[in-house]
């Protein structure tokens, strides 16, 4: 930069030049100029979450004659437009930087102190004023808090139930129609759409109840702690204060944590709830997966549904149509397993008093609910919503499946149902067609006892 595109700042370890317009002052541009690392800053639900923390402390300390009420009035203000989504280019640093987020609670106090400052005109403290009742290890694991569980409350829970109204509409439309059922991706018993949907369905019902009690731990605030968990140069009052406020600025209910030495210390509601969205991730790649083997083919393949073709599927041969909807969505489920790995990993770092990666834990927690929410609803419109059962395929598959004489078990033994499934398998002939000759049931016997549909309901034949 040219001398006069800079200004010079001064903070506790002497000058630096910062950008001549930047909001913020001399410890986010040292922070800049000592984390070259990945080029990606920290994410908007967590800088907006942070401004929210700065929000309520100072109205916290104005109420407690803390805090001049004009300074807080333009600290209030100025976070209100970082909240709403204004100067986010102002906050360049990166997300591998010093482990406790201290750079980027300097970043945000830098700036909140700036806006303030124009508004009220008087000097405004990035330490002293906007940071007052405050230490970066209460409130960047609070903005991590506060930022996940808003996120997940208005973007991840809906969109579950996006996916969960798609699956039982789908349920209602195909449900009844009986297909041939597999374990070990080979030819079982048959099963409805309706059974395998539903199973798709209980899955992510599970999923959304783990999530809703893994927030419960998230809600339990750290703010108010300090430094180390005592509550240093805090007001006794504050923490409580602090959750009724942010509360109130958010609409959840969040409390206090009667432990702030845990809450400081570990991260332990972090890594829980990271553990739920792995499962739902997992549910994501499962169902995923068997849209890709159901919509396989159309000839070569199970055919058995056909997906919504959005796009080509090749540069090379024409005609081709992939799953790229259930494929897009099996990455996500990945990248959110990869994610709780990294948060495990993330958790185990907490030395006596404090964790030291949380920026890394905000990333990778934020992009897992930022991807499970898009993903699930892309899945729900794009997928779910739009596939078409091949029926005849299913039927032509349906009536030659050997395994249906498992039904005759209880009437010719598990030998001779073994026996004649083995013959019509070689033959390539309809199971019905092989039993007739190889038992004396009658047709019409063997047709009530090998009934695909009633054989979905379970149950003993009756003999």
């Amino acid at each position: 930069m040219k001398k006069n595109d800079t200004r010079t700042e001064r903070d506790s370890m002497g000058v630096v030049e910062v950008p001549q317009h930047a909001l913020y002052q001399a410890q986010t541009q040292r922070a800049v100029n000592n984390f070259s690392v990945s080029g990606r800053t920290m994410p908007v639900p967590f800088i907006r979450a942070l401004a929210m923390v700065k929000y309520c402390a100072a109205s916290v300390n104005s109420s407690l004659g803390l805090l001049d009420p004009q300074i807080a009035q333009a600290i209030t203000e100025s976070c209100d437009e970082v909240i709403a989504g204004d100067h986010l280019h102002h906050f360049p640093v990166d997300i591998y930087q010093t482990g406790s987020g201290t750079s980027s609670n300097m970043n945000m106090n830098e700036v909140i102190a700036t806006l303030a400052a124009i508004k009220c005109g008087v000097a405004v403290g990035a330490n002293d004023h906007v940071n007052m009742s405050q230490s970066s290890n209460d409130s960047i694991p609070s903005a991590i808090q506060i930022s996940s569980v808003v996120e997940i409350e208005s973007r991840l829970l809906p969109a579950i139930t996006v996916l969960l109204e798609a699956i039982n509409a789908k349920e209602e439309e195909v449900g009844h129609i009986v297909k041939t059922g597999r374990t070990h991706l080979m030819d079982a018993m048959p099963v409805t759409f309706g059974q395998e949907l539903e199973a798709w369905r209980r899955q992510f019902e599970s999923c959304y109840e783990g999530i809703v009690f893994g927030l419960k731990g998230m809600k339990k605030l750290a703010q108010g702690g300090t430094a180390v968990g005592t509550g240093v140069n805090a007001h006794p009052q504050f923490a409580a204060l602090f959750a009724t406020e942010v509360s109130a600025l958010t609409g959840v209910s969040f409390e206090t944590n009667p432990h702030p030495f845990n809450a400081m210390g570990s991260l332990d509601a972090v890594v829980a709830l990271s553990g739920q969205l792995r499962n739902l991730a997992v549910a994501l790649m499962k169902v995923s997966n068997d849209l890709r083997w159901m919509n396989s083919g159309p000839l070569a393949g199970l055919g058995e549904i056909e997906l919504e073709g959005l796009q080509p599927g090749s540069s090379i041969m024409p005609g081709k149509v992939n799953p790229v909807v259930p494929e897009s969505t099996a990455m996500v489920a990945a990248q959110v397993m990869g994610n709780d790995a990294t948060l495990g990993l993330a958790g185990q770092s907490g030395n006596f008093e404090l964790n030291v990666m949380l920026p890394l834990v905000a990333d990778k927690l934020l992009e897992s609910i930022n991807l499970l929410s898009n993903g699930l609803t892309m899945l729900a419109v794009n997928a779910i919503s739009s596939f078409k059962v091949r029926e005849k395929v299913v039927e032509a598959a349906l009536v030659k499946n050997p395994i249906l004489v498992t039904a005759l078990n209880p009437v010719i033994g598990y030998a001779k149902a073994a026996v004649i499934a083995k013959k019509a398998y070689v033959e390539n002939r309809p199971i019905i067609d092989v039993a007739e000759e190889e038992t004396d049931l009658s047709r019409a016997k063997l047709e009530a006892l090998m009934n695909p549909a009633l054989l979905t309901r379970g149950g003993i034949a009756d003999r």
